[in-house]
């Protein structure tokens, strides 16, 4: 069977999701579980490489294995041997060449924002706080300016792989920013990402809500493919894989029928 699993996790405490030399990962831990519970150690397709501190709402991953257990039987199962800050919300059987990273159609990022001058107790782990009080229109009137087919260089981080290989272009189809309160979201979705996209785009947004750029200036620092013109990269625990969406109704055979997530 191939499964799809849906995960929550708390990125706080993991190096990322990838399994690296340099510090503990959230696949490594998972694949722990998985070999408790199924008796062998499955490779797992992610379809992320969330950077470290990243958190996930809904991380999706896909595994082959030939043991029998009930799909709806493995959320339970593999969180009596998770850590409390992975949780499995869900299970199911997809086809045999369904892959987790090449087959999403379309993932949404949320970045949260304290905008307080005190910092909270209860949310300091998942929200970066910027004092000075944010212009959510005028940051929406930017957002606008992002969403499209766009060479996002501008957006990515030094160093690349993917800039390197000239692969930077990337559609956005949606990009907004909400305030509740002294919280405020940004919400980004895409067919895929650049190397710290998302915390340069809602840095750049910063910039803007703050006075420091006009929406102008964010398009036109997108049109200029250069690192320098776009704001500062927000740290990562602000930083949400929302969701991930998927057509089922597509084949899955062929990765090459799918962007670079």
């Amino acid at each position: 069977m191939n499964i799809l699993l849906r995960l929550a996790y708390d990125g706080t405490d993991y190096c990322g999701f990838q399994v690296q030399p340099n510090g503990t990962s959230v696949a490594a831990v998972f694949q722990d579980a998985l070999q408790a519970v199924l008796g062998h150690r499955p490779d797992i397709k992610g379809c992320s490489r969330t950077d470290a501190g990243v958190h996930a709402m809904a991380f999706a991953l896909n595994f082959h294995t030939e043991n029998r257990i009930p799909p709806e039987k493995l959320p339970l199962a593999l969180n009596t041997k998770l850590p409390p800050d992975i949780r499995v919300l869900s299970a199911q059987i997809v086809p045999d060449d369904f892959h987790a990273r090449y087959a999403a159609h379309n993932k949404t990022y949320q970045y949260r924002i304290r905008n307080s001058a005190i910092e909270s107790p209860f949310d300091n782990r998942y929200t970066v706080r910027v004092p000075r009080k944010l212009d959510v229109d005028v940051m929406n009137e930017a957002a606008k300016r992002c969403v499209g087919k766009h060479d996002f260089t501008s957006f990515c981080a030094a160093g690349s792989s993917a800039a390197a290989h000239g692969d930077t272009v990337r559609t956005i189809t949606d990009c907004h920013v909400v305030r509740e309160d002294d919280l405020v979201t940004v919400s980004v979705t895409a067919d895929g990402y650049l190397y710290n996209m998302v915390r340069i785009l809602v840095g750049t947004l910063v910039e803007v809500g703050c006075g420091r750029m006009t929406p102008d200036e964010v398009a036109q620092a997108i049109a200029a493919c250069d690192r320098t013109k776009a704001g500062p990269t927000m740290p990562a625990k602000g930083l949400f894989l929302y969701q991930v969406e998927y057509d089922m109704s597509a084949g899955f055979t062929n990765k090459e029928n799918y962007a670079e997530k």
